[in-house]
């Protein structure tokens, strides 16, 4: 894939980029060196290679799924207008 320059103005105006007259001739250049080494890389056979989220082994830090109040309540429902048992009360809005 070959980008010409209408594309790189193009690409730049989606970008919200201003772009100078004499920068559209290298960045078409880098653009398309970009697009030469996307096309080399899906030469490579990745067959039966596990995905990873780092380049060292380690494993995932984890907590436990617990369900819980926060503890902290009543330091929340003290900065409410009203409250009542622990809920906010809020005006009637519907009839």
């Amino acid at each position: 894939m070959s980008i010409d320059t209408p594309t790189v103005r193009h690409i730049a105006h989606l970008a919200r980029i201003a772009v100078a007259d004499e920068e559209v001739e290298r960045l078409k250049g880098e653009i398309n060196d970009v697009l030469a080494f996307v096309d080399q890389l899906s030469e490579v056979d990745v067959a039966g290679v596990e995905p990873m989220t780092s380049v060292t082994p380690m494993a995932m830090k984890k907590r436990p799924d617990v369900v819980t109040d926060g503890e902290i309540a009543d330091d929340i429902v003290k900065n409410a207008p009203a409250a009542q048992d622990h809920f906010f009360l809020v005006p009637k809005v519907v009839e």
